[in-house]
């Protein structure tokens, strides 16, 4: 909780929810905020809008000094930015704060047939049209979560995906088989009383509430035990399996920037790192100019043995 005096447009606290509600930030995005800026105000123990930039950078070092890791501190730099930029009206400390720059991890991909052996082992048509519309779609569980009835535009063959991270709306794929597949879930879930005419295209077990993100979560982690596949996989790995495997199949990167809902395209630029289809179809240079080298070339001699290359390779060398 931030305590804070009063103001004439009412607390911070409630300034600050409300910026965050006008410019469209998702549930979990304003109690991040909310919960990191608590924490400052906690370690200032006065009002954050009183703060200094030595106060900016005493912060910083605790959260450090508690072994606070790269990600987790830019987050709250993040927090901390937008509080400063828009409540408190305080941009000279929003640039006393640091983002600290990691090397960022390779992402974790399923090739075509462990991504069908995972959705294959769901037990229910709900979780398999659900865990589809991940990797068919390359959306963010929270993106899957949200998704209405009234989002799937059989027409245009899109999903309005109208909350994206950041706000930003886009539209993604629908595919002839996957818009079959929510079809077979939409009469089994009007069968059965659980789906709404206008109402969430994944409930929960209350239909007025969607489905959660950790509920997906399980999931996923049931199918991949069940599938028998041995690597650590999330909701996430089937959208970062979605793009790799466009990024495999030719499909231009700024494409699959759109379709990911990228802001840049450094971002989807990670995946060229995991496309391992595209670097086997690469030729080298060198393979083009071999037979050519072969043509006039004497043997060359290992500084070991003195016996030629070639012997040294040959099978029973």
């Amino acid at each position: 909780m931030i305590h804070l005096s009063p103001t004439t447009a009412g607390t911070l606290r409630e300034r600050f929810v409300e910026d965050m509600t006008v410019r469209g930030f998702t549930d979990k995005t304003r109690h991040d905020y909310i919960r990191t800026v608590a924490g400052f105000a906690a370690f200032l123990e006065r009002s954050p809008s009183t703060a200094t930039a030595e106060d900016i950078r005493r912060f910083q070092i605790h959260q450090s000094a508690r072994g606070m890791n790269a990600p987790a501190m830019n987050s709250a730099v993040a927090a901390l930015r937008f509080f400063f930029n828009h409540t408190a009206d305080r941009p000279d400390l929003a640039r006393k704060l640091l983002r600290l720059r990691y090397p960022r991890k390779l992402p974790i991909v399923l090739s075509p047939d462990e991504a069908a052996r995972l959705i294959a082992a769901t037990t229910c048509l709900k979780h398999r049209a659900a865990l589809s519309v991940a990797y068919g779609a390359g959306l963010r569980v929270a993106e899957v979560a949200s998704l209405k009835v009234g989002d799937i535009d059989s027409k245009r063959m899109l999903i309005v995906v109208e909350r994206g991270k950041g706000g930003r709306g886009r539209h993604a794929l629908l595919s002839p088989d996957l818009l079959a597949l929510l079809r077979a879930w939409w009469q089994e879930g009007r069968r059965d009383g659980v789906m709404l005419p206008a109402g969430w295209l994944f409930p929960g077990q209350d239909p007025a509430k969607p489905i959660t993100t950790r509920q997906l979560s399980r999931v996923v982690e049931a199918a991949a035990i069940a599938a028998g596949l041995t690597k650590n996989v999330s909701p996430h790995t089937l959208r970062h399996s979605f793009a790799t495997h466009l990024l495999e199949d030719g499909v231009d990167i700024r494409v699959i920037q759109v379709l990911l809902g990228h802001a840049k395209l450094d971002n989807t630029a990670l995946y060229t790192r995991v496309a391992t289809k595209v670097v086997r179809t690469v030729t080298s240079p060198l393979d083009k100019i071999t037979a050519q080298i072969g043509t006039h070339r004497p043997p060359i001699a290992t500084p070991s043995t003195g016996a030629p290359i070639e012997e040294s390779l040959s099978p029973g060398g």
